[in-house]
């Protein structure tokens, strides 16, 4: 397995402020800053939020305008900008749908269970992923659990998200509710057949950079930083996140794959789906091997 990896950081989330580090990255010039110093040390992608006056989470178009604007400043095409559409408990899925509409970003990233809560959502979801397979967005799909994957392969499965493009699918290993990551976690998503979509893992808690070690061994691609962790592997808080990009990096040396650029996650996320073996199509569980 010697195809290359790609690190997106993950600089500050929906919930973190400078109480929690004051190098947490909030404002457009600080998330530029950020994003400089992640790309010397691996990073080929950035997945941004962003934050009102008082410091709160927003979708809001034209900040992600500013802070895309001081990012490209600050590092070109050498990073994928990606933007989140996480709800936090604020937004519905047509907020969600709408800001993606109007920005046209590089890339989103959106969770299955907030797009698509229940089955009544599935024909607006499935309009807009329609919009999306004709746009250049590169697209990735949240899943926090094995069976929310096997969710994802039905909707595909019956064509309510196109699979080409083919959607970048992120794997969470642990949660906001405190429960910290183990490289083990990831068996169950690779078990419901995780690595037959193009995948990154992001993973809550100090054991974030040997998740990452375990996706790229895997075959797939890490997401890492404040969002989900401020702890180095040797237990000490994290001076930024460039220094837990390079903890990760480090982690996946053991690795023949080599670390990916930006042009290289972008050629990634647009492969075909790798064929289903004859007599695997079975209904809503016709992409989950056996």
């Amino acid at each position: 397995m010697t195809a290359p990896f790609a690190v997106m950081v993950a600089p500050n989330g929906a919930r973190r402020g400078k109480a929690d580090h004051p190098a947490l990255p909030l404002t457009a010039r600080e998330l530029a800053r950020e994003a400089a110093r992640c790309r010397a040390a691996g990073a080929v992608a950035i997945h941004l939020h962003v934050r009102d006056g008082e410091g709160r989470h927003v979708l809001d178009a034209d900040l992600y305008r500013e802070a895309t604007r001081a990012v490209r400043a600050a590092v070109g095409e050498a990073m994928v900008v990606q933007i989140t559409t996480e709800a936090v408990g604020r937004y519905a899925p047509a907020a969600q749908m709408a800001l993606v509409d109007d920005l046209v970003p590089e890339s989103v990233s959106i969770a299955l269970r907030e797009i698509m809560p229940d089955v009544a959502a599935e024909t607006a979801a499935g309009r807009f992923f329609a919009r999306l397979a004709i746009r250049p967005v590169l697209t990735q799909i949240i899943v926090y659990s094995a069976e929310e994957l096997a969710r994802l392969d039905d909707v595909m499965a019956r064509g309510i998200i196109p699979d080409t493009p083919r959607p970048n699918v992120l794997a969470v290993l642990g949660s906001y509710a405190g429960r910290e990551a183990a490289p083990g976690d990831l068996d169950a998503f690779l078990t419901a057949g995780l690595a037959r979509h193009p995948f990154m893992v992001c993973a809550f808690g100090r054991r974030e950079a040997a998740c990452a070690a375990a996706a790229v061994a895997h075959g797939g691609h890490m997401r890492i930083g404040f969002e989900n962790n401020l702890i180095l592997p040797e237990g000490r808080v994290a001076p930024h996140n460039g220094a837990t990009v390079a903890a990760a990096v480090a982690a996946a040396a053991g690795s023949a794959r080599p670390l990916a650029s930006a042009d290289d996650l972008r050629r990634l996320w647009h492969t075909p789906l790798p064929p289903v073996p004859a007599g695997a199509m079975s209904g809503a569980s016709s992409r989950v091997p056996g």
